[in-house]
């Protein structure tokens, strides 16, 4: 059973795999990182861990039993009680309810460990998967995103309200 694990430096090894293994999937959907996102992991994976310290966001893997990432779920703390949700699923798992059920638990991590009120998420018009994820999830859509928050492509954002959860 894959569990979501906070992202920690031991990560490294497995996380770059991930990235790079689905590559060319996940450009399908948001602008390529480039090479050089993947000659400098390192120097990133270390940054994310400073800004996790530093409670500038909440970063998570999804890994599977045999330790491959399966998924990479992030809050980055935008404003007092708000985060933007961003996440990416590796091509091998799409379609499997991986997506939705992290999604579920990252909805409640914000609310129990970081006393968040607001979550948004933006999205890609091609990306009709990651939309259901976010609307099976309590997300509803609240205005177009501007290409810069969707690595230049066209898209949406969604946003759902955590205080009205029961």
């Amino acid at each position: 059973m894959p569990e979501l694990q906070r992202l920690r430096a031991d990560h490294e090894t497995a996380v770059l795999a991930f990235e790079r293994e689905n590559r060319a999937y996940f450009a399908g959907f948001i602008s390529d990182r480039g090479d050089e996102y993947f000659e400098q992991f390192a120097g990133r994976l270390a940054w994310l861990l400073h800004d996790q310290e530093s409670g500038g966001g909440a970063y998570r893997v999804l890994v599977s039993d045999d330790g491959s990432v399966l998924g990479r779920f992030n809050l980055i703390f935008t404003e007092d009680g708000v985060a933007e949700l961003g996440y990416r699923v590796a091509q091998a798992a799409a379609g499997r309810g991986v997506a939705s059920a992290a999604v579920r638990e990252m909805c409640r991590l914000a609310v129990t460990d970081h006393g968040l009120r607001m979550l948004r998420a933006a999205t890609s018009d091609a990306n009709v998967a990651s939309q259901k994820v976010l609307t099976n999830n309590g997300f509803v859509q609240a205005g177009r995103a501007d290409p810069s928050n969707i690595g230049g492509k066209q898209g949406s954002w969604y946003e759902r309200d955590l205080t009205s959860d029961g």
